[in-house]
Formats: C-alpha cells, sequence, structure tokens
C-alpha cells in the first residue's frame, strides 16, 4: 500500500515534487544562474549518537549503510575527539591525538571510501573544549584549531584526490554553543568576539591547505552553523546570523531549522535572510544550506513528516541550496535507557529500534528515487 494512498492533497503535492526533480531547473533571482543536479547529491541524512544498533557491524558504518540504502550520497557525521561516545557499538576506537588522526582511523577511511558524493563533518579539534573561546581563550588554542583544521584539510585533498567528493567541517548550533539554551539570554559580546575568532582561525587552516594543496577532484570546504535565525529576524534579538556572521570568512552557513521549519513562508525567508547577512561576494542562497530539520515521529503525524519533507526540500532547492539534511538515522534523544522500544525515544528516525522503516524513511525513499 502507497503511503499517501487516499490523500488527494498529498499525492498531487508528491507529483509536482516529482516533475521538479526529473526537470531539476530552479527558478532563482535574475542575479543567480539556474541550478541543476541530482537530488541525491542534495538530500541527505544525519548519523551521530544513535542510542540502538540493529547488526554487528560498526555503528559508524551501519548508519552510513541506511543512508546508501534510502538512496542518498550525502551524510553528515559527528567528527571530534570522543568517536567512541559518538558510535560506540561493536567499535574499538583507537585513541586519536588530532583531527587527521581520526580520518586515518579504520572506521573512518571506511565510511569515507563509501559511493557517498558529500560529507558534512561536524567538527571540533581533538584535545581543546569545545567552546573554549567563550570566556578567556588563549592564542595558542586558535593556533592550535587552525593547525588542526589545516592538516585535517590537507589529509583529505590529498587522500581523496580525483574521487569527486566534498568534505564540509562545520561547527554545531551556534546559537546555543554562544548563549547556551536560554533563547531570553542575550549572548555575551566576549562570546561573540570569541567565536568570531574561531571560525575564522578555522576557516584560515582550510584556506591554507587549499592554497597549498589545490583541490583536484576533491572540495573542502568550512562553514558556520546558526539556529535562532527568527529571533533576529522577526524580534531584533542579538544572534550569530547578524553578530557574527558579517564578521566570518566562511565558504558556507548551515541553518539548523527547527524554528521555522514547518512554516514555509518563514523557512524562505530565514534562507534568505542568513545570506543576507554573509560576507560580501557570498550573499546568495545558494551558499546557505539546512544542516539540520527533522520531527519526533512519536509526537508527530505521518501528515506532518511528509508535509515538512516535501515543504523543506521544494524551498531548499528553489532556493538553489546546496544541501537539505535530514536529522538522522537513529534517534539519539531517549526517553527510557536502554533503548529497546520503538516507545523508549522521541522518534527522530529513519529506522526504529525494531528495524521497521519510520513515515520518513519512506518519504525520503520516494523523493530519492524519482529524479
Amino acid at each position: 500500500m502507497k503511503i499517501f494512498q487516499g490523500n488527494i492533497e498529498m499525492t498531487a503535492q508528491l507529483a509536482i515534487f516529482i516533475l521538479l526533480i526529473i526537470n531539476p531547473i530552479t527558478i532563482l533571482s535574475a542575479d543567480e544562474p539556474a541550478r541543476t543536479g541530482d537530488i541525491r547529491d542534495m538530500l541527505g541524512v544525519t548519523h551521530a549518537c544513535g542510542k540502538y544498533c540493529l547488526t554487528e557491524k560498526d555503528f559508524l558504518n551501519e548508519g552510513a549503510d541506511q543512508v546508501l540504502a534510502v538512496g542518498s550520497r550525502v551524510i553528515k557525521l559527528w567528527f571530534n575527539g570522543k568517536p567512541e561516545n559518538n558510535y560506540p557499538f561493536h567499535s574499538s576506537w583507537p585513541r586519536v591525538t588530532s583531527l587527521a588522526d581520526l580520518a586515518k582511523t579504520k572506521y573512518s577511511q571506511d565510511v569515507f571510501s563509501k559511493p557517498f558524493t558529500t560529507y558534512v563533518l561536524e567538527t571540533f579539534s581533538v584535545g581543546i573544549p569545545d567552546n573554549y573561546w567563550k570566556k578567556q581563550p588563549t592564542e595558542q588554542q586558535f593556533q592550535e584549531d587552525q593547525r588542526q583544521f589545516y592538516e585535517l584539510t590537507k589529509y583529505l585533498l590529498v587522500t581523496y584526490r580525483n574521487t569527486g567528493k566534498t568534505f564540509v567541517l562545520q561547527n554545531w548550533e551556534g546559537d546555543w554553543a554562544v548563549m547556551g539554551f536560554d533563547p531570553k539570554i542575550s549572548p555575551a559580546p566576549d562570546a561573540l568576539a570569541g567565536m568570531i575568532r574561531w571560525l575564522n582561525a578555522r576557516q584560515a587552516g582550510v584556506d591554507q591547505a587549499r592554497a597549498e594543496i589545490g583541490q583536484q577532484g576533491v572540495r573542502v570546504l568550512h562553514a558556520a552553523e546558526v539556529n535562532r535565525v527568527f529571533d533576529s529576524m522577526e524580534k531584533n534579538l542579538p544572534r550569530v546570523v547578524d553578530k557574527v556572521l558579517p564578521f566570518v570568512k566562511v565558504d558556507l552557513v548551515s541553518y539548523s531549522s527547527y524554528d521555522t521549519q514547518q512554516n514555509p513562508e518563514k523557512f524562505k525567508a530565514a534562507i534568505k535572510y542568513i545570506a543576507s547577512h554573509m560576507r560580501e561576494g557570498f550573499q546568495k542562497t545558494s551558499n546557505v544550506y539546512i544542516g539540520e530539520f527533522g520531527l519526533p515521529e512519536n509526537k508527530s503525524s505521518q501528515e506532518k513528516v511528509h508535509k515538512l519533507i516535501t515543504d523543506v526540500v521544494r524551498i531548499t532547492q528553489e532556493l538553489g541550496c546546496p544541501y537539505a539534511i535530514y536529522w538522522q538515522v537513529y534517534c539519539n534523544e531517549p526517553i527510557n535507557k536502554p533503548v529497546k522500544k520503538n516507545e523508549d525515544t522521541r522518534g527522530f528516525w529513519l529506522v526504529r529500534p525494531d528495524g521497521t522503516k519510520s513515515w520518513a524513511w519512506e518519504s525520503l525513499k520516494e523523493i530519492l528515487t524519482r529524479f
């Protein structure tokens, strides 16, 4: 039975969307070129910190295979000094002392050899606190960040030369990082200044390696992630989008879009708002991607999940965004531990703990296999 049977409005919406994928010519503003491409290289899925597994494979590659199975060639992964926390099952991670060391592990090499075209890596240097820049950072810490991003980028550019792969190195939800999880709190000026220096140091490492090695059939890019765009856009509150982005040299901006994702007009406006705050020459929606979107299926309806996916992909294609990445393969938010039943998590998943495919899987599969 088709998952959309009996819902004429949803079926019509999907039919229109499929036509867009079959003929992926996007209408953009007059100063931007039309973009074409394969939806499998744009619509991706995150695999990070899931609380259950289904096979005896190492957990990193088990989840990666699920992303390939749904039809995507874009995967987002956590990439930091604690891989044993991010991908624990059936894995014996060696101790790593740098990001380049992590990329050289067998688990990383195995996932990087899979037929993905893009790896979005949520990256934090090994051996220094993730958010050291918030309060009294040292020059040595910024230099260490730049060094590790340089060495990682150099390794990726050399090792994956002529593979056609793209690696995007990004941070995690910048607004929560800079101000904590209370949206009523304004970020401290010192923390904003520290984030600017931090992002520029990471970009400097990437730039240094690209200038030295070149990008021959492989790309390494650096992105900053924002997540409270609506606060700035509609409430005029100080946020990363307006207090940090204009002062950093980044290749792309990632938008973790939970604050607007269910309102198509606000979602579209937020993407344009982000682009307008990027540095001169980069103020295009084609330099903004959706780093996270998704719904917890144990607290949502099938119709809402399908509508969210079709709306997000339609709008990002219209605006020429390079990626839209769904959250995620296996749910990372448990209600009960250990996770044994579907009811033990909130339901951010493509595959449930009992091994069945979710509503999101069916919607993504429908889109990714019709092109």
